[in-house]
């Protein structure tokens, strides 16, 4: 197992970790299947969050890019653990592994019953300590709807600037926000 592969641990809150969720469980998430990704980890509490429509959206996506490409799994998005808890609190991760131009670009999403206690900031902060460990990554990338502010005023907090903006089939307009990491 690569260093990639294991736990990412939030500095500063060793009991918060980002975890690499196994295929056979984004599987399950994807298609709703709670109980059989309970059953495949079955030391970890999985809420019910964990497969409302977009999360599902999200699993599937990951489900059939590791399947197609399975030397993704490491980068991709992973489950948020809080070990102080014993449960998963969001997800993380980047999509997919560093590009030809050395880019990886952020994603993460906390459940709601746990915003506002630091773990997207914590997840974030994860996040870019792994592409600043790696020296195929040279920039980071977050993609953001103009009204969400909280994650807006996270990304700023972390020196990412606006380069410009996308249209997204499925999240439509995005800001497109950078930081040099190489």
């Amino acid at each position: 197992m690569s260093d990639l592969a294991a736990p990412w641990v939030v500095p500063g809150r060793p009991d918060v970790t980002l975890v690499v969720v196994p295929p056979d469980v984004l599987r399950a998430l994807a298609t709703g299947r709670l109980d059989d990704a309970r059953a495949l980890l079955p030391d970890l509490h999985l809420p019910s969050g964990l497969t409302d429509p977009l999360m599902r959206h999200v699993w599937g996506v990951r489900a059939r890019q590791v399947a197609d490409r399975p030397g993704d799994a490491p980068w991709v998005t992973r489950l948020v653990v809080d070990r102080s808890l014993g449960t998963v609190v969001g997800r993380a991760g980047f999509h997919g592994p560093p590009d030809e131009a050395g880019m990886v670009e952020v994603g993460y999403e906390t459940l709601p019953e746990h915003r506002r206690a630091g773990y997207a900031r914590g997840a974030f902060t994860a996040l870019l300590d792994v592409a600043r460990r790696h020296p195929e990554v040279r920039v980071l990338r977050a993609t953001i709807a103009p009204g969400n502010e909280p994650s807006r005023a996270l990304v700023a907090q972390y020196g990412l600037v606006e380069v410009g903006e996308q249209w997204d089939d499925e999240d439509g307009l995005e800001t497109i926000f950078e930081l040099p990491v190489g």
